[in-house]
């Protein structure tokens, strides 16, 4: 549901509005947000901290706030070249979304100011063409193209500066944000992961390492290696809220879900309970409730999964930053569809309605979760009306604003096509579907917090009663997305009903140790409690 690739990266999600208690300060002066050595000798002694505070705040994405120190800097020495670098860098929201026409034009002129200004070092002369590079081409611009120049332009930066932090870590920042989409080889990114190893192991309290290597690693492939670094990053930059909360990426991948749901709450903590003198969106919040959402159904906490829901309602769209431009509408329709599909209530699924004025995009999940809901139910006609609503908005959505998110719509896209299928009882087209979505999962990786389509191949199998079938699928999809409650679920009922009794009571034991102390009446647990007493009391 959520392999947005962009947009998704509201993963990354940090931007605010600032309030400013001292224009020469516009934020805690002693706020942690890890440790940055990037000289500016061809700028004012005096304005070294204050730059190097604006390079950590880029470093967790702290983007407007960071604009904001640049601009500080630029009002104290208007020959600072690096300052006007640096408010060009805080357009260029790296893996979260695309640049404005306004942005890069912004951007442009920003560069250009940087290079007529000038620098006294090479070093600073190559760290504002690579910015500029990014901006330039006019009435032709295009993202991927200067994402790719940006990106070859900080290599140069990198090796030029072998000893340079702040090249590497840029540098290894931009090969993720010029991977292309549905890489199987991951070229770049094994790239990255080597260069921000090393960072984090020479500097472990750079921000950029910690927060860039989680990015790097956020692919179930990759995940392990990530986990050092999450279980650093909130202790390195524990005043940024995107600090505290991305942990989380790297625990969802790997099935933690006491430490994502940790991870969470403190963020949750300090967008509620503010001591930095900054502003903080909601947005922080908001992001960080999606990711506590999906963690607590795996543990099978719904009542607390259903109050992150209905919380959601509470908030206002007024209190969202106005650049995000309906984020709040987008988790206003997949928090629904995410309980309703994780919790198996399939007529609930069936009867959701999308947030009203959300663009057609952000609509989407609901048709989805409409669509898997009526397969379930075998109601071919609801299914039908749902995938013909998603293949409305997937058409809308390539003439909108963000065209490029229409190919991001196929995964969802073919997934309620399967179910439709398997709703129609066309058994082999909606198990070819879905392996099809499963098998490009294994190949290129899904969103943290999406369903996985390898699972729900699995339970299209165990309802068609192919129990041994279905286990071998779940089975696969718990080597990359280990610990979900319907993936331990599923395979102890297949195993179950498959007549393997030794396995299927192995895994309804690791659903109950992993669900210990819920508060959930879901048929499954008793299923698990049921058979294990039987087995108990078998061999006594």
């Amino acid at each position: 549901m959520k392999t947005r690739v962009l947009l998704l990266a509201l993963a990354c999600l940090c931007t605010c509005r600032l309030l400013l208690a001292d224009e020469h300060h516009p934020y805690d002066p002693n706020a942690k947000l890890g440790k940055v050595s990037f000289p500016i000798p061809s700028c004012a002694a005096g304005q070294q901290a204050s730059f190097e505070r604006g390079v950590a705040l880029l470093h967790s994405f702290w983007y407007e706030v960071a604009d904001e120190q640049f601009k500080a800097v630029a009002a104290a020495d208007p020959h600072c070249a690096m300052a006007y670098w640096g408010e060009a860098m805080s357009l260029y929201r790296q893996l979260w979304d695309r640049p404005s026409a306004a942005d890069v034009k912004q951007g442009w002129e920003l560069s250009q100011k940087a290079l007529s200004i000038g620098a006294r070092t090479g070093r600073e002369r190559e760290y504002i063409q690579a910015i500029s590079n990014f901006y330039a081409g006019g009435s032709k611009w295009d993202y991927e193209t200067n994402a790719r120049a940006y990106s070859q332009a900080m290599q140069v930066v990198y090796q030029q500066n072998p000893q340079d932090h702040e090249a590497a870590a840029f540098y290894a920042l931009s090969l993720l944000s010029s991977e292309p989409d549905n890489d199987t080889t991951f070229h770049k990114r094994k790239e990255a992961i080597e260069i921000l190893t090393k960072l984090f192991q020479e500097d472990p309290d750079h921000p950029g390492a910690a927060h860039y290597l989680i990015h790097a690693c956020d692919n179930p492939q990759f995940a392990q290696e990530g986990l050092a670094a999450a279980r650093a990053y909130a202790r390195i930059a524990p005043a940024s809220p995107h600090a505290l909360h991305m942990p989380s990426h790297i625990f969802a991948r790997l099935g933690l879900w006491q430490e994502d749901i940790q991870s969470n709450l403190a963020a949750i903590a300090a967008v509620e309970h503010n001591t930095t003198g900054m502003h903080m969106g909601d947005e922080h919040k908001v992001h960080s409730m999606d990711f506590l959402l999906y963690a607590y159904l795996q543990i099978g906490e719904d009542k607390k999964a259903k109050a992150v829901v209905e919380e959601l309602a509470t908030i206002r769209p007024e209190s969202i930053d106005p650049s995000l431009g309906g984020y709040l509408n987008k988790m206003r329709a997949e928090f629904p569809a995410t309980y309703t599909l994780e919790t198996r209530d399939w007529k609930g699924a069936e009867a959701l309605t999308p947030p009203a004025g959300a663009p057609v995009y952000y609509q989407a999940a609901t048709y989805w979760a409409r669509a898997v809901g009526a397969g379930h139910l075998r109601d071919a006609n609801a299914a039908a009306a749902a995938l013909k609503q998603y293949d409305a908005m997937v058409e809308a959505t390539s003439t909108s604003d963000k065209p490029f998110l229409a190919k991001s719509m196929e995964t969802d896209r073919d997934e309620a096509a399967a179910w439709l299928a398997f709703a129609e009882a066309k058994n082999g087209e909606a198990v070819e579907l879905l392996r099809k979505v499963a098998n490009k999962q294994d190949a290129v990786g899904k969103g943290e917090v999406e369903l996985p389509a390898r699972e729900m191949l699995a339970d299209m199998l165990l309802e068609m009663n192919r129990p041994q079938d279905a286990l071998a699928e779940y089975q696969r999809s718990m080597k990359i997305d280990p610990n979900r409650f319907n993936g331990l679920a599923g395979a102890a009922r297949a195993a179950e009903l498959s007549n393997q009794l030794a396995e299927a009571s192995q895994y309804y034991a690791q659903l109950l140790k992993k669900c210990a102390g819920s508060d959930s009446d879901r048929p499954e647990l008793q299923r698990a409690k049921s058979l294990l007493a039987q087995n108990g009391a078998a061999s006594r």
